[in-house]
């Protein structure tokens, strides 16, 4: 991660997608696939209990196997031969049952969706932190007059408690779209060489279903019955919605930013001893809640523009499109969680200023006729805005109510 993107995302995410973290979900993976075939009866117990026994990642040098993995060409190659190292030092016997009957892909793919949970649910749990301060913001300020600007100019009288709720809107949508689409692409991936799972037969018996079932449920991702090695859809569509979002989350720090500055002076972030501060300017208090989440919105179409380019992948395996999808899936998600942890930061604490908000309106009515004053910029019309509103909160409200407890399936 480079020192130019750190402060843009969490440390949580950081961590999430760190060498450590994702070579300890691979090592999970190999303990989960030896446990379910010794449980079917593919490999010997003992060598299950071996494999188990030496996958916990203070065992390996997680820089190197970083290192050998470009000369390899995957972060799995190298893994997998340290991992028969580890385990030939105290079963022999048991090193042919390493990785056995899968692949390279199968393990990266786990690990990814392993570690994109724990992002995702990161995402969820302060995307709706910033949601629900909306709809507080939108009931307390239902009928609290304000310009509505048009490209860039004063149009006519709204309300903030409006402006809120429309805020609201797409992040409740999208708090639902995330739910369904992470549900669906964080899956088990199991395939082995060609995707046929051609190894994990015996005597005529093909226990692939239950091996793979057997694994989802050890590590809480959904058993899609088959693998996906070259079918991305489900994958790529999570990684659209969690751009939608950033981008939804985007458009409320754009406005955020424009009512902030000075000359407008309606809302600001809350304060902070250091946040916003300028190097050369000591009066400056910059918004820097809004700076984080615009970028991220600038950030996201390229990653996501990046996923969709390499969904046309050669045959059973592709060569070259994953390798290029693995660069940028965790670019995407940090990014989302930079965005969705500064608004949930800054949104319940936002300073709203009413008094400056009637002032403005008033400097516009003052440069008007008398007629054109009171049609468009009249306070009162701000009860119209006010009770759509209250209409929209409700509306919204019963929809989050709707949806189903978030999380994986299991």
């Amino acid at each position: 991660m480079s020192i130019f993107e750190g402060f843009l995302s969490t440390s949580e995410t950081l961590a999430a997608f760190s060498d450590r973290s994702f070579v300890d979900a691979m090592l999970r993976f190999e303990a989960a696939l030896a446990r379910a075939q010794a449980a079917e009866g593919l490999i010997p117990a003992s060598a299950a209990h071996s494999i188990v026994g030496s996958c916990q990642v203070d065992l390996f040098d997680v820089d190197k196997i970083g290192r050998d993995s470009g000369r390899a060409g995957s972060l799995a190659i190298p893994l997998v031969k340290a991992l028969k190292e580890a385990v030939g030092l105290f079963n022999p016997d048991a090193v042919p049952y390493v990785h056995f009957g899968s692949t390279s892909q199968d393990v990266i793919d786990s690990a990814m969706a392993m570690v994109t949970g724990e992002a995702v649910a990161l995402v969820q749990a302060d995307l709706a932190r910033a949601t629900e301060a909306l709809l507080v913001l939108a009931q307390r300020h239902a009928a609290t007059p304000m310009l509505a600007r048009t490209l860039m100019q004063p149009a006519s009288v709204t309300s903030f408690g409006f402006k809120c709720a429309l805020w609201a809107a797409p992040l409740v949508r999208g708090m639902a779209r995330l739910r369904t689409a992470s549900e669906r692409a964080l899956q088990i991936q199991l395939g082995g060489a060609a995707g046929t799972l051609a190894q994990m037969q015996r005597q005529g018996r093909h226990p692939r279903a239950a091996v793979r079932a057997r694994m989802a449920a050890a590590l809480g991702l959904r058993d899609g019955g088959t693998q996906w090695h070259t079918q991305r859809d489900e994958w790529v569509a999570l990684g659209c919605e969690l751009a939608l979002v950033t981008g939804s989350l985007g458009k409320v720090a754009c406005d955020i930013a424009l009512l902030s500055q000075y000359e407008v002076g309606e809302v600001a972030e809350p304060g902070e001893t250091g946040r916003g501060a300028s190097s050369a300017m000591p009066h400056k208090r910059n918004p820097v809640a809004s700076m984080v989440a615009l970028a991220a919105a600038h950030r996201a179409p390229q990653r996501v523009a990046g996923l969709l380019a390499v969904m046309p992948q050669q045959h059973e395996r592709a060569l070259g499109a994953w390798q290029a999808e693995l660069a940028e899936w965790p670019q995407l998600l940090m990014a989302a969680h930079g965005s969705t942890r500064a608004m949930a930061w800054a949104l319940p604490a936002l300073q709203v200023d009413t008094a400056r908000m009637r002032a403005n309106i008033e400097q516009v009515r003052a440069g008007l006729p008398r007629e054109a004053a009171d049609e468009w910029f009249s306070p009162a019309l701000a009860e119209d805005a006010g009770a759509q509103a209250l209409e929209l909160i409700e509306a919204l409200r019963a929809q989050g109510a709707a949806a189903p407890a978030a999380g994986p399936a299991r």
